[in-house]
């Protein structure tokens, strides 16, 4: 089954919509029942990424800046397989990433941390998974910044995936975390995931895939429904 399809009431993985401590759900979390909507023929039939066109370097944030220069910062690359409950490979799956430098600096006019931008690294890429489910990024690790939700809070490195299904109304979007943060225990929006959650947003150091000399491995696996689903952000 390509169709992306979420358990939207396993409480023991996926966040609420309000948590307290991470204070921007305050304001943004539903405070009526959400109310459903038939989808209609064109959410039905498409856009249908089966036959996207990606670049050469799409996939890899190292080389798909404007300029030619290598950005500064660890390199790393990150890998992993999309599935259903089973672990049935999902194929032809669109997966989008962003993410902060090296420094904690977004690409965005909004990121006013005063940290340096790289003019290396956009910090962001796009690829499809193969046959068997699979999908890698070649990037640079990021780095924490600061976010001013409470006193002194930094969000931890992590990367944002969106991940799209046969048609761009099936969308999951989360985020993975890495091994031994030890910002982790201090983050309302990673503490906000059920317990049970939270593991499953961590990525492993994978010397599988690690590149003698040149990048670190980490293994990312996507699980699309049942007791081990990925945890996704409501929308």
């Amino acid at each position: 089954m390509s169709n992306i399809i979420y358990n939207l009431f396993d409480r023991e993985v996926h966040p609420p919509y309000l948590s307290p401590d991470y204070k921007s759900t305050i304001l943004r979390a539903p405070s009526k029942p959400l109310i459903p909507l038939k989808q209609s023929l064109s959410e039905l039939s498409g856009p249908i990424f089966g036959d996207f066109n990606l670049g050469e370097f799409d996939h890899d944030l190292t080389k798909n800046a404007i300029n030619n220069g290598e950005p500064l910062g660890e390199r790393i690359v990150v890998h992993g397989k999309v599935m259903n409950e089973n672990g049935k490979p999902i194929p032809n799956t669109l997966i989008e990433i962003w993410q902060a430098n090296a420094a904690g600096r977004y690409v965005h006019k909004v990121d006013q941390h005063a940290a340096p931008l790289d003019p290396n690294f956009l910090g962001a890429g796009r690829c499809m998974t193969d046959a068997e489910g699979n999908y890698k990024f070649y990037t640079i690790k990021p780095g924490a910044y600061p976010w001013g939700n409470h006193f002194n809070a930094w969000r931890p490195n992590h990367i944002h995936f969106s991940l799209f299904g046969a048609n761009i109304t099936n969308r999951l979007v989360t985020q993975m975390y890495f091994p031994g943060d030890p910002l982790l225990q201090y983050d309302p929006i990673f503490l906000g995931v059920p317990p049970k959650g939270r593991e499953l947003l961590i990525s492993s150091f994978d010397l599988s895939i690690t590149e003698p000399s040149f990048a670190l491995g980490y293994r990312f696996d996507f699980v699309l429904r049942g007791n081990n689903a990925t945890p996704f952000e409501k929308q």
